[in-house]
């Protein structure tokens, strides 16, 4: 008697399950400890099943249950909105490896059908279908070449009533498939043979037979033909399903060589090279041959070289082979055989025959009469032999030419070297080369003796080659500006003297100066004391040799204020297409007055006046304002005070301005800030008074009425109010 299991398993819903893209299905397992231990169970779906696990929220779960316990699962598919319509396989495992170790783990597999969108939905009495064997994206059926895949559609009729069915797929032509249902004794007399539907009981279940047998011409690759099922009692019902196909690849290719013309005295040779593609996939070939013979002694053309080759056709290449060179024609005999065979290159390294065709061309031997050319062609020899021989021993030297004298320009910047380049034939009748200038900043004239060969000062510019001397980028050492003249003589070995002479014209331009194309201030105004921020650009700063910022009073008086090279210029500035850009320079603040900025560039160029061109600035710089910040009697700012007999009295004060000067009246002049001690008695003023003054006019004043409280006899201390100091 066999052992009963400890766990049990209720699933629901228990056969194939059917969805639409974007839905989300449910699938409810009970678990059942029916043992009597307590036992930890694992739930999930096996790793072959990964489609599944990526739709599932939770492909694993686990529970605890005790003994005659039992718990609920529910695993959710969201089948994605792109999800292919098919049958997917699937497998849940129930797993309790520490307690059941024997008795687990259970699979159960199962099924999960994704319907197209058009599909209608499935209500609890329309019929459904099923193919087998069940396929999916994943996992197609193989078709080979010339080989039928045999389906199984199983048609359940769930309704009341019968019904008649009949299967169509729209996507395939009809020589794709062919269809057979079988008698199921529903159908009337005389309709048993040649069915064209099956007719069904109510709620009860037959097979329809599809065969799928594509054309011997079937391009390789998958294909995903729709079947639907009609039904007769529901015309509008929409039941479709999807079979995936892979028909594979077959790569044959036959290659045969036509000769068209074998043999050539003077013309080419004429093939076809035929190629039927027996295959399954589209061939794109590459066309060539190759000498079967260690040298190849022709040249072809193929027309086209390059060719696609649909499956089950033929195509014929034309072959040109023409024999060179023309020499290796053979004198005498039956002719030069040429042997070649085709070469063909996939473009998608797919298979090709190891053996391709070979072909040969003969190449017939000379006629007799075209040994007169050879005659007259030793004739000639002898001719040129004898041509050779005056050359070497009986005809004069030739003199040195020369074939040119140029620079590598015309027009020069200052600074930029004289380069020459010339060519003279003959060089070995040289016997010494002059180059001389005339200009400005003339040099004396360079003289080079060839009567040994090149001399040392010209090895790195000079060189012979084909009985010619070419010489480039001979530095004259000329840099300076100014119009130049340039002239090569070149003297023959046997008359001594110079035979022929040529002349360069160049000019040599000044660098441009500096210039000042902006100059700004960042105010207007400023106050003593305070610094202002310059801008500045400046174009071909290179020539720069200083800068400097001069300021110009009203009375004529020129200060310079900063003078800065160009090393300094590099820390404050930076340099673009030839503009040198100066930003928020800081600078300290002159005198009062009114001014004039002006920013001088100076040339490096000897002997050029410093450039201002829009280089200039007025401003006003108004000196610090006069002011008595603070001034107190004790710490007091009141006007009037009365003070007490023999009291300490404390002067204090502060005053801010330029170039001022204070005076404390009655006591005199006195410094911008400071103090003063005095004593209330007597001899202490009746009023004190502060006025501070500026070489500019400005002036401001503050003072104090003072009064010593006398006592009198009998009577306590009185004060008497004085008339408040308005000076101030």
């Amino acid at each position: 008697m066999q052992k009963p299991s400890p766990i049990s398993v209720i699933i629901d819903p228990p056969g194939m399950q059917f969805g639409m893209p974007g839905e989300t299905l449910e699938v409810y397992v009970v678990i059942t400890n029916q043992s009597s231990q307590g036992a930890v169970i694992d739930v999930f779906f096996d790793e072959a099943s990964d489609t599944l696990q990526q739709w599932c929220t939770s492909p694993r779960e686990r529970l605890a249950l005790g003994p005659q316990q039992n718990s609920e699962l529910t695993f959710e598919f969201n089948i994605p909105i792109d999800a292919l319509p098919g049958t997917y396989d699937y497998t849940l495992v129930v797993d309790a490896p520490e307690h059941f170790p024997e008795d687990t783990p259970i699979q159960f597999p199962r099924q999960l059908k994704v319907m197209l969108k058009e599909h209608t939905a499935v209500r609890v009495n329309d019929p459904t279908f099923s193919l087998k064997p069940t396929t999916n994206p994943r996992n197609p059926a193989i078709i080979k070449p010339k080989e039928a895949l045999q389906v199984e559609v199983k048609v359940d009729n769930r309704s009341d009533r019968v019904d008649r069915f009949r299967l169509t797929i729209p996507d395939l032509e009809e020589q794709w498939y062919t269809i057979r249902y079988g008698a199921t004794g529903v159908e009337g007399p005389g309709l048993l043979s040649n069915l064209n539907g099956l007719e069904l009981n109510p709620n009860s279940q037959e097979r329809i037979s599809l065969k799928f047998h594509p054309p011997i011409d079937t391009f390789a690759g998958n294909y995903s033909p729709t079947i639907r099922l009609h039904s007769a009692n529901s015309p509008d019902l929409v039941l479709l399903d999807l079979i995936y196909i892979q028909i594979p690849p077959v790569h044959k290719l036959d290659v045969e060589l036509i000769t068209l013309r074998g043999k050539v005295s003077n013309s080419s040779g004429e093939y076809q090279i035929k190629l039927t593609n027996q295959g399954n996939t589209p061939r794109e070939l590459k066309v060539s041959i190759k000498s079967r013979e260690e040298e190849q002694l022709f040249r072809y053309k193929c027309d086209p070289a390059k060719i696609r080759l649909l499956p089950h056709k033929s195509f014929k290449v034309n072959l040109k082979v023409t024999p060179k060179p023309w020499w290796r024609r053979p004198l005498f005999g039956k002719g030069l055989p040429l042997n070649f065979v085709i070469v063909l290159q996939d473009k998608q390294d797919l298979l090709l025959s190891d053996k391709l065709p070979e072909g040969t061309l003969i190449w017939n031997a000379r006629p007799w009469w075209q040994f007169i050319p050879i005659l007259l062609t030793i004739l000639g020899c002898l001719g040129s032999l004898a041509f050779v021989v005056w050359l070497l021993f009986f005809k004069p030297p030739t003199p040195p030419k020369l074939v040119y004298f140029v620079s590598d320009s015309i027009n020069y910047l200052q600074g930029d070297e004289v380069r020459l380049d010339w060519k003279i034939r003959n060089p070995n009748q040289i016997s010494q080369i002059e180059i001389d200038n005339t200009g400005p900043v003339p040099t004396a004239p360079q003289k080079f003796d060839f009567n040994k060969g090149i001399p040392n000062t010209l090895k790195n510019e000079c060189q012979i080659q084909q009985s010619s001397l070419s010489c480039f980028n001979y530095d004259t050492g000329v840099t300076q500006p100014g119009d130049y003249t340039f002239t090569l003589q070149v003297f023959d070995r046997s008359q001594d003297k110079a035979i022929t002479s040529a002349n360069i014209k160049v000019a040599i331009k000044e660098k441009p100066d500096p210039k000042v194309v902006n100059f700004q201030l960042d105010k207007n105004q400023y106050m003593s004391g305070q610094t202002m921020n310059l801008t500045w650009q400046i174009q071909n700063p290179e020539q720069l040799s200083q800068l400097q910022v001069v300021s110009k009073a009203d009375n004529g008086t020129e200060n310079v204020l900063a003078s800065y090279t160009p090393h300094q210029l590099e820390k404050l500035c930076h340099s673009e297409n030839q503009v040198l850009s100066c930003k928020n320079i800081p600078l300290s603040i002159s005198e009062p007055g009114q001014y004039t900025f002006e920013l001088k560039a100076f040339s490096s160029n000897p002997g050029k006046q410093p450039n201002s061109d829009s280089a200039q600035s007025t401003i006003s710089i108004l000196p610090k304002p006069l002011k008595i910040i603070s001034f107190t009697i004790n710490g007091s700012q009141e006007p009037n005070i009365v003070l007490q007999p023999d009291q300490p009295v404390t002067l204090q004060w502060k005053v801010e301005g330029q170039d001022a000067s204070v005076e404390l009246d009655p006591f005199g002049s006195v410094p911008l800030s400071g103090s003063k001690v005095l004593t209330a008695n007597q001899a202490l003023p009746s009023s004190i008074q502060l006025l501070a003054t500026d070489k500019f006019g400005n002036k401001d004043s503050r003072g104090f009425s003072l009064k010593v409280n006398n006592p009198t006899p009998g009577s306590g201390n009185f004060q008497v109010p004085l008339t408040p100091n308005t000076n101030n």
